[in-house]
């Protein structure tokens, strides 16, 4: 795990890399790779790459980036890992290359050689990669499948600039940056910035799963699609598997995927919360250990709804793991707000980053350096308890509720619950704008701030985002409960989940793996019918027989808890309320008009009186105001 940065210039115009910044560039995402580091800048001084390096797999000096074939006409950098690169390398030593090192980079380096950039539908893993072919003159970057590693690009004025996280490019750009005002909307009900746009104008998210090919002898620049779940795993393939075969499946895939992502040659781990996802990590990593799996838990002083120390307890005891737990308070939360904002380069509203920040933080001190986590697996398999809402409010009402009642359920109840997800249903049943909304515990919250936020927007961010992608998804035939995974695989998986768990854990030099996303487990889990993954109202019901045998059905049945925060409690009985209102009353939000400061207040007001509970909507601004601090952002109506 590591983190790059680069720039570029065409031929055309008369601008140069300029090496201090290639370096500033690089020097802002230390903490992405303390083991090392270096830059290129070609002859002409036209391209320059950057590189932080945290060694994971072969630590020698073999594995320094950026790394280059003996004939220095091919160059390249590269985060994340290939778990199959042992693989893909015995395919080419048979075809007669010879390696100096014993690394994924240098694999995919001599597969670019062979293969081109085909290389990429080859690799099983993690990444973002850029690589410099002198002799095309081409610059290609590329990132994974499902976008668990980060990737940012700003390409205007003649220059195109990437990297793994946003601070790295303002050190590029000359303009002070200023805030997007659609991508804040969104987040106001998703919690975090859309795809491809970031919270700043003019940077943007690599898409997952997408090539960028930029040409140096004539500043063009194209971005393609290399994968897509729905383009190679329809259910219109006429494959027909009963249970006992999806079960089958997927306990070989996950096996498989678990095991091949322990590969390091240092210290690693998991983060165990009890739950079913952490705890067949647990299981099956001790298969083949021949010693105790390094596991690692975090909880509040708040009792059991805020902590999960007895489940991961008898999960430990029971593979006789080295188990370590960790508990925070409010302060704890108030000490690391500024570091939140700082390392996610952009707000994301989960108050989960407080706990995996602080959790993430005591893994690194206890030595360990890898850890895997349960993240895709609730996407997948349907394992909120929203997956199940949304279905059978679909089936019951959406799909068949005339207009007239729909617009009489919506009035009725914004009335006696303006927040509530659903009234935010029937509102889009009332205008036909979709009605799955994903995660959004936020729901309606833009909706209800349009008629007093001041923001320049371009489309109704509670609509498109979730009916485009929904769209798409049942084009390509998948069932509705999968048009919803859809979804949230491109939205709130990649952009909130995924985000929260990089940038968290690279905060403090931990390489988090998520081997539920092996993009060859995803394929099967979006093949498999809505019918087998909400079975008798169990969420994951597939995923749970698939796991029998494994783990005890204590574990299994347990009813889903989740990693959560106690910021209502926070916001209402704790200091955390009044700091989040002082801190957004005298942002720019409210100084320039964006939103008004009575606003903020009652929306507090009511919290602490128990009428609603706003305390993600505080947090979710609050993150905002902070950011704008911390990053200087200019706000421009």
């Amino acid at each position: 795990m590591c983190g790059i940065v680069g720039i570029v210039h065409p031929t055309n115009t008369s601008r140069i890399v300029d090496e201090s910044v290639i370096t500033r560039m690089t020097d802002k995402i230390a903490h992405r790779g303390p083991d090392d580091s270096g830059i290129y800048i070609s002859q002409n001084k036209k391209v320059g790459l950057g590189f932080r390096r945290l060694s994971i797999v072969d630590l020698s000096y073999a594995g320094h980036q950026p790394m280059s074939d003996e004939s220095l006409n091919y160059w390249m950098i590269f985060n994340g890992e290939i778990y199959n690169y042992k693989e893909i390398k015995n395919e080419l030593l048979k075809k007669g290359y010879k390696f100096r090192s014993n690394t994924d980079t240098e694999v995919i380096l001599n597969g670019y050689i062979e293969y081109g950039i085909d290389i990429i539908s080859k690799l099983n893993g993690m990444f973002a990669i850029a690589l410099w072919d002198e002799k095309q003159q081409i610059l290609y970057v590329v990132r994974d499948r499902l976008g668990i590693k980060p990737l940012y690009f700003y390409c205007k004025n003649n220059s195109f600039a990437f990297g793994s996280e946003i601070k790295s490019i303002i050190e590029f750009i000359a303009d002070k940056p200023t805030l997007n005002h659609q991508a804040f909307a969104d987040y106001l009900t998703y919690l975090s910035s859309p795809p491809v746009m970031s919270f700043f104008n003019d940077i943007n998210k690599m898409m997952p799963g997408h090539i960028i090919e930029y040409s140096v002898r004539t500043g063009d620049m194209r971005q393609y699609e290399y994968w897509d779940v729905q383009a190679t795993s329809t259910q219109s393939d006429n494959i027909e598997l009963d249970e006992e075969d999806y079960i089958e499946k997927i306990r070989s895939l996950l096996k498989e995927s678990i095991q091949m992502q322990m590969m390091a040659d240092v210290p690693f781990g998991v983060l165990l919360s009890g739950g079913i996802d952490s705890s067949l990590n647990v299981a099956l990593m001790s298969e083949v250990l021949n010693q105790p799996v390094e596991t690692f838990s975090i909880g509040t002083n708040f009792g059991v709804k805020y902590n999960e120390f007895q489940y991961a307890r008898q999960v430990a005891s029971l593979y006789k793991t080295n188990h370590h737990e960790i508990l925070i308070d409010e302060k704890d939360a108030f000490n690391c707000i500024d570091s939140l904002v700082w390392h996610l380069d952009e707000p994301n509203a989960d108050p989960v980053c407080i706990p995996l920040y602080h959790l993430s933080k005591f893994v690194r001190q206890s030595g360990t350096i890898v850890v895997q986590v349960g993240e895709g697996s609730d996407e997948l398999f349907s394992g909120y308890q929203h997956y199940i809402r949304e279905y059978q409010f679909y089936n019951k009402f959406y799909n068949v509720m005339p207009n007239f009642i729909s617009k009489g359920a919506y009035n009725l109840s914004n009335m006696f619950y303006k927040y509530h997800p659903i009234t935010e249903y029937f509102r889009r049943s009332l205008y036909n704008n979709g009605s799955f909304i994903g995660g959004a515990s936020t729901a309606g919250f833009t909706e209800h701030l349009k008629g007093v936020m001041n923001l320049s927007l371009n489309t109704d961010p509670a609509s498109k985002i979730s009916v485009d992608y929904m769209n798409k998804a049942k084009e390509k035939n998948f069932d509705y409960l999968n048009q919803m995974i859809y979804f949230e695989l491109k939205n709130r998986l990649a952009e909130l989940l995924l985000m929260r768990v990089d940038k968290m854990s690279m905060a403090h030099s931990i390489e988090a793996r998520v081997p539920f996303l092996d993009h060859r487990l995803v394929e099967l889990a979006m093949k498999i019918p809505e019918q087998f993954k909400i079975k008798n109202k169990t969420p994951k019901y597939i995923l749970k027989k698939s796991c029998e045998g494994i783990l005890p059905n204590s574990i299994i049945y347990r009813k889903k808890q989740g990693f959560a925060a106690p910021i209502s409690i926070w916001m209402k009985d704790g200091e955390l309320g009044k700091y989040a209102v002082d801190n957004i009353v005298s942002s720019k939000l409210v100084s320039q008009k964006i939103i008004p400061r009575d606003f903020v207040k009652n929306l507090h007001y009511r919290h602490c009186k128990g009428y609603e509970d706003h305390s993600e909507r505080l947090w979710s601004l609050l993150m905002v105001a902070r950011w704008i601090d911390k990053f200087d952002v200019g706000i421009d109506n």
